[in-house]
């Protein structure tokens, strides 16, 4: 069960770091900020402005067009790698939609997917997803720029973006029936580096705290929470934390969202930098290949509560 009353996670802001030469007492405080609520939680609330309340009105407005075509449409939304199509209609996991865009900050990669579902064309969809993608990618890029500076990774930054590749996933929560479990997303770690999460304003995001207590996450509609994955857990050699969430649906309305997930490219090996491993930190994981492991993690199937990349390539410490 998640906790009675809405937990609150740090909150950070962005808004005055959005120039190419901020402030450095900002900065330095809010990277601070950042990086202990990635140690401490594994994910932050970022406050962005940026991404207006008009063009995050727009972006909601047009997903809901989209989760409202035909089933025989949205199965269009194929992909060679899994989970970054079209899935729904699952069994055990009835209240949940989602489609998934890649690259989807270059505006011929969202047109590509919008004329899949659009044949006669959506202009306003396309340019509202390239816009806030945008938007999302920089966001993603300042957090890793303030975690690599504060662990002292700086000369491995660009590298580190050179090798990453985007996934843009949106989706839908559909209100359980009286007769049906509210769990809409079950517990479960991101495989990402980071992800970047936007709801409607419809709760319902819960968190796994380290003394292992589920609480509700509060998330201002205006917010993003930003939040680490199993593979910036591995790049930092467990500096970071990667915590399990859920969604549970006890919202009377439907629930949008939206996860900018960005991932190590297929084919680059992940390690972290030796300056990660010492006497007081000790190697924790082997380095892998991105694109077997999600090989692996597909063939075992998603266990609930269990890293993935720590039973793929964990040492035993």
């Amino acid at each position: 069960m998640g906790s009675e009353a809405p937990f609150q996670l740090p909150v950070v802001d962005f808004s005055a770091l959005n120039k190419q030469n901020p402030d450095i007492v900002i900065w330095e405080s809010a990277k601070t900020k950042a990086i202990e609520a990635l140690q401490e939680y594994g994910c932050f609330e970022a406050t962005f402005d940026e991404i207006s309340p008009d063009l995050q009105k727009s972006v909601f407005s047009e997903l809901e067009n989209l989760f409202n075509l035909p089933l025989e449409t949205k199965q269009r939304n194929a992909n060679d790698r899994e989970f970054h199509g079209y899935i729904g209609q699952i069994p055990f996991m009835p209240l949940y939609e989602s489609m998934g865009i890649d690259t989807p900050y270059v505006q011929e990669k969202v047109d590509e997917f919008t004329n899949v579902m659009w044949p006669q064309g959506n202009p306003k969809f396309s340019k509202s997803i390239q816009a806030y993608s945008k938007k999302l990618w920089e966001l993603d890029e300042m957090v890793k720029k303030m975690v690599f500076e504060g662990l002292n990774l700086r000369k491995y930054l660009e590298e580190h973006l050179e090798a990453t590749s985007y996934h843009l996933k949106v989706m839908k929560y559909r209100v359980a029936d009286p007769s049906e479990s509210t769990m809409g997303l079950d517990s479960h770690a991101d495989t990402s580096i980071l992800t970047i999460l936007h709801q409607n304003g419809v709760q319902g995001l819960e968190l796994r705290t380290k003394d292992e207590t589920w609480v509700t996450v509060n998330v201002s509609p205006n917010s993003f929470v930003v939040m680490a994955g199993e593979s910036f857990n591995v790049l930092s050699n467990g500096r970071l934390h990667a915590p399990f969430h859920r969604v549970v649906m006890n919202a009377n309305k439907t629930r949008l969202s939206v996860g900018l997930f960005s991932m190590p490219k297929v084919g680059s090996i992940v390690k972290p930098p030796k300056e990660m491993v010492d006497e007081e930190h000790p190697l924790l994981f082997k380095p892998f290949d991105y694109g077997e492991f999600m090989d692996y993690f597909c063939m075992a199937g998603v266990k609930k509560d269990t890293y993935g990349l720590k039973t793929y390539c964990g040492l035993s410490i």
